[in-house]
């Protein structure tokens, strides 16, 4: 069977994986600017039939795999940018760089896709088509994949799209996903609410924008709540609020900063428009004004439901039916792979890395300074990718 061959092959080459996941882990990389991240893939990879491509706006690279004979094409992604946190695994290879940490995954993401390319080179002799490879950075908020698909590294768009997310508090080895919105779209908040201080004591002389902040905290809760049906998930969330400089200082005015999830982008239209009303006449009834600032973030990650039942028949084929799980709700995190799936039909799928035998749930997950992974687990998410390319490459969507 194919997939068992290739997780056979991925097993073989274990070693090169880890250590490259080990390599970009212990040097981490933010934003859209992630030079020691790509070269140490290049060099790992420098033997391999690749042709690369290579942008001028961020480090993201592609790198091609042609077949030996004419057909579609197909990319796998992995994203290779860090995290602003400092690390406290204590892990041998954590990282060296203060304020940087590898919490997210990236760096096993990247080491997975390049593991797939090597397994993948090795049967180009029968691969009809071409497989692409793409090395992203700017995945955490600055949006990597939107400035890849602008500089037309992506051109001409292949026929399909893959990538694969961990999950280090998700049974290990466990392959997840789901059909149409599986990530949310994510966009930010700024409300500046604009009132009169003074003295503390005299608060009928001002127009005080500490109780005008703390009233759209809750309006906004219930404007969720009763504007919109629960059938569709929504998040609005205020993460910040900054006013004031003393106890008996009445401030001029009052900053609250939050996030906004939603599932649909006609929902993601709505929930602005419904946020800015929200604030201005709340505001206005304290006397204030409130002025609201909506930052576009991620679109919503839709999956095609071709491209899952495709996952799933190769997580099947590749552990069995419990090693695929159907996830039954969407999440409300968000991912710049949706932009490669606006205009791309594939999928995201996650794999689960808690240590085998250890109760997953307690694990900490994504975004945590004392996230682990189970690195024994990477050679399958190489092969996981290297068979949806393959699979593709030789049925289609069939």
């Amino acid at each position: 069977m194919l997939t068992s061959a290739l997780l056979d092959a991925a097993r073989a080459i274990e070693p090169r994986i880890t250590a490259l996941r080990r390599a970009i882990h212990a040097e981490p990389e933010l934003g859209l600017d992630t030079p020691l991240t790509l070269a140490k893939v290049r060099a790992e990879l420098a033997d391999l039939p690749l042709e690369w491509r290579t942008g001028n706006t961020t480090t993201g690279a592609v790198a091609t795999l042609k077949g030996a004979r004419p057909g579609p094409s197909v990319l796998l992604r992995g994203d290779m940018d860090a995290l602003p946190m400092d690390e406290h695994t204590g892990l041998p290879f954590a990282s060296t760089i203060p304020g940087r940490m590898h919490a997210c995954g990236h760096d096993t993401h990247t080491a997975m896709l390049a593991g797939a390319a090597r397994i993948l080179a090795a049967r180009q002799a029968d691969i009809a088509g071409e497989v692409r490879f793409m090395f992203q950075p700017g995945e955490e908020g600055f949006h990597g994949a939107r400035f890849m698909l602008e500089e037309g590294l992506l051109d001409p768009l292949p026929d399909a799209a893959f990538a694969l997310h961990i999950m280090p508090n998700s049974p290990h080895g466990m392959i997840a996903g789901k059909p149409g919105a599986m990530l949310a779209a994510a966009d930010q908040f700024d409300i500046t609410i604009q009132g009169k201080g003074g003295h503390a004591s005299l608060p009928h002389d001002t127009a005080d924008p500490v109780p005008a902040a703390a009233a759209i905290v809750t309006a906004i809760q219930a404007m969720v709540t009763r504007r919109f049906a629960a059938s569709e998930a929504t998040v609005v969330t205020v993460s910040m609020i900054e006013a004031g400089t003393a106890h008996n200082i009445i401030p001029n005015h009052a900053h609250m900063r939050g996030t906004i999830r939603t599932l649909s982008a006609e929902r993601r239209q709505a929930v602005r428009a419904a946020l800015t009303e929200v604030a201005e006449l709340t505001a206005r009834a304290h006397g204030c004004t409130a002025d609201v600032t909506v930052t576009e973030g991620f679109p919503v990650t839709n999956n095609d439901p071709r491209a899952i039942d495709l996952g799933r028949a190769v997580a099947e084929e590749m552990g069995g039916p419990d090693k695929w799980h159907q996830m039954a709700h969407s999440l409300m995190g968000a991912e710049d792979f949706s932009y490669v799936l606006q205009k791309v039909p594939g999928a995201m799928f996650f794999l689960g890395v808690a240590h085998e035998g250890k109760d997953w749930t307690t694990c900490c997950g994504i975004h945590n300074s004392r996230m682990m992974v189970d690195e024994s687990v990477m050679p399958k998410g190489s092969a996981f990718l290297a068979s949806c390319a393959l699979r593709y490459l030789e049925r289609g969507w069939a």
